[in-house]
């Protein structure tokens, strides 16, 4: 790896003129030079459009493109990685921001490790309340050139705390990036990792190198800004299991193993869905008697 591939950075934007100058300043900043930001905007009614214009003057790195009208979160998230041109993509949310090194740092894990597919960095978090949170990761199995391990690994990951990997704010190679199929759902964020952890081996850095802003939703609210029928929001987890099941299932979409590999994958995803659904169960039992020590 030479050192100079184009990295592009894709941020996926709607009426965000009020938070979006801080996360461009944040790209622009980056001590790796050979970058594009690429900004997409999903048919903003505020100010965002001249915000962005004003920016893309400014800065010869700056792409900007308006959708004529609002195509869906999740389609302008993968336009915004379709229209890049860099070797290496990474998207980023409109109020987040990245620290100096970041693509430096992951760039030079891909560097390292010809056999990567994506390099994910330690993330902060902060809350509603005010209070940023992380988590480091320390684990080897992503790593690992066994799909099946890779597998285990990132579900095993599913049911833990969810700071302490975020592969769909780390730094793919473009293969992956735009080429993996997606399909508009609730949990589709989790299921396009898992399909990733398929594709080969994941890097990380234990640094915190990137932050995020994070709000607390209900599954309902998220399938509203989906835009998804809200019956899905009843059976997120069911669909979940199917598509995953579906997924592994499939030897075009993951060649190169067995029928013996084949049914130990789909044990594996069957697993993390009970492991999932007991915490859920005991989670509500939990809430229904605290309501009946207040009865």
């Amino acid at each position: 790896m030479s050192g100079s591939e184009l990295v592009s950075i894709a941020l996926p934007v709607r009426n965000g003129a009020g938070r979006l100058e801080p996360v461009v300043r944040s790209v622009l900043a980056q001590d790796y030079g050979n970058l594009e930001l690429v900004i997409s905007d999903n048919a903003s009614t505020d100010a965002t459009e001249e915000l962005c214009r004003d920016l893309a003057a400014g800065d010869r790195r700056i792409v900007y493109h308006r959708h004529p009208r609002n195509v869906g979160l999740l389609n302008n998230f993968q336009h915004a990685a379709r229209i890049s041109r860099g070797a290496f993509v990474r998207w980023i949310g409109d109020d987040d921001r990245l620290d100096p090194a970041c693509l430096s740092r992951a760039m030079a894990a891909f560097a390292a490790d010809e056999r990567l597919v994506l390099v994910t960095t330690q993330v902060a978090y902060t809350g509603p309340d005010g209070v940023t949170r992380t988590a480091a990761y320390d684990g080897e199995g992503l790593r690992s050139d066994d799909p099946l391990v890779r597998l285990g690994e990132w579900l095993r990951l599913l049911n833990e705390s969810p700071l302490l990997m975020d592969p769909l704010y780390g730094l793919l190679r473009r293969a992956p990036a735009t080429g993996i199929p997606r399909r508009n759902m609730l949990r589709e964020d989790e299921i396009y990792a898992t399909k990733l952890a398929l594709a080969g081996p994941w890097g990380h850095v234990p640094e915190v190198l990137a932050h995020r802003t994070t709000g607390i939703e209900r599954i309902g609210q998220v399938a509203r800004k989906l835009d998804v029928p809200s019956w899905q929001s009843r059976l997120s987890n069911t669909l979940q299991l199917r598509e995953l099941l579906r997924w592994v299932g499939d030897p075009e979409r993951v060649p190169g193993l067995t029928p013996a590999q084949r049914r130990r994958a789909r044990a594996a995803v069957v697993r993390m869905y009970a492991r999932r659904q007991r915490r859920t169960v005991a989670r509500r039992g939990r809430k229904l008697c605290s309501m009946l020590r207040l009865v």
